[in-house]
């Protein structure tokens, strides 16, 4: 009590007090906080997913038989696969394919029933878009997977094989690509979100000139930064309180891992996100340029963090250099939390690379605003 009591005289309450009234009365803040972050985690976690479907597909039938239609319709039951047209020719196939109309262009031989029905094989071409490698990739491997599941149905021979392969797929059984895509995005969301609105408050003081007013005052450089900082904080745990709350009620994230100990662990990269904030307020002399100098901080920061691509998919040096980034580390842990419900042990290297992260940006950004004050 006698603790509380002195907080609630101090003058670093009275600067808190002054810093919950402005960001209250700052509509911009208020936005950024409660906006963007809602609708990002939202269109990224529903727009972000590698399946591909409803692919557009072309024909050339020259066998006009009764197998090539069966073959046709096995190829296309899944809507992986979505009939277009029906071309004559494959010449005419080849143009649309190349003028994008058409994503996979198919052509049976005129021979092909009969080949079929003499138990020999038979070749069929497929043609491919291969513009967007990702998504040429995936139709040629749904595309094999499909013949070969016909192949099998056409084996009238049953033959027992010796190794027989049983998958099971862990933590995420019904392979939705949102439980991937959705913790990496609160961190992405808690990174944007966090150095902007901790940047815009620090720098809103030299854009209206009340930082000279701060320095009139009695109060000390490091109660002038506890009064920034701290409702900072508590703002930006209600941001994880949301972005968790809509990955649950959403997305259906399991969270399998103790909530406590990814509260902890969020509340330590909001600190890496203050810090980074307020480095780059004493970097940026008005708000347009901690905006501009913000991006080329953050989309690096996004890229290398794993939370959209893979880091496996990055070249070795990239993947040596994502060690460095503060990003990578919490979307490490959110993952294993959320999904696989680690306990400390198995995440405390991230966890003690995030307190080096925190402390590493507090400590640069406050000795710079503190010169800056003096």
């Amino acid at each position: 009590m006698l603790l509380l009591r002195r907080l609630l005289s101090s003058r670093v309450w009275a600067l808190m007090l002054k810093e919950i009234q402005q960001i209250l009365k700052n509509k911009q803040i208020i936005f950024l906080l409660l906006f963007p972050p809602t609708v990002q985690l939202l269109v990224f976690g529903l727009a972000l997913n590698p399946e591909v479907s409803k692919l557009s597909l072309g024909i050339t039938d020259y066998s006009h038989s009764a197998a090539s239609r069966e073959f046709v319709s096995a190829l296309t039951e899944n809507n992986v696969f979505e009939i277009k047209h029906y071309i004559p020719q494959q010449t005419a196939l080849g143009q649309q394919v190349r003028a994008g109309q058409l994503t996979a262009g198919l052509v049976i031989p005129s021979d092909f029933s009969r080949r079929l029905a003499a138990d020999q094989q038979s070749q069929v071409q497929v043609l491919i878009d291969g513009v967007d490698a990702n998504t040429a990739g995936i139709a040629q491997g749904y595309m094999n997977q499909l013949i070969n599941r016909y192949n099998q149905q056409l084996s009238t021979a049953r033959t027992i094989l010796p190794v027989q392969v049983q998958v099971t797929f862990l933590y995420n059984p019904g392979l939705l690509s949102s439980w991937f895509f959705v913790p990496g995005v609160i961190g992405v969301v808690l990174t944007l979100t966090g150095s902007l609105v901790s940047s815009t408050t620090v720098i809103r003081e030299k854009d209206v000139g009340t930082l000279e007013q701060l320095l009139m005052t009695p109060a000390a450089g490091w109660e002038i930064l506890a009064a920034k900082i701290a409702p900072l904080f508590v703002l930006l745990i209600g941001d994880v309180l949301l972005a968790s709350g809509i990955g649950r009620l959403v997305f259906h994230l399991p969270f399998r891992g103790n909530y406590g100990l990814f509260l902890l662990v969020s509340a330590l990269y909001v600190l890496v996100c203050i810090g980074l904030g307020i480095l780059l307020a004493t970097l940026s002399s008005n708000q347009q340029q901690v905006i501009l100098t913000s991006f080329f901080f953050n989309v690096p920061l996004i890229q290398l963090s794993g939370a959209i691509a893979p880091i496996e998919s990055m070249p070795l040096f990239f993947r040596n250099l994502s060690l460095f980034d503060p990003l990578r580390h919490y979307v490490e842990i959110a993952r294993s939390l959320i999904l696989k419900g680690v306990g400390l042990e198995e995440i405390l290297s991230h966890v003690v690379a995030l307190a080096l992260f925190a402390v590493l940006l507090l400590g640069i950004s406050i000795t710079r605003f503190r010169n800056q004050l003096n």
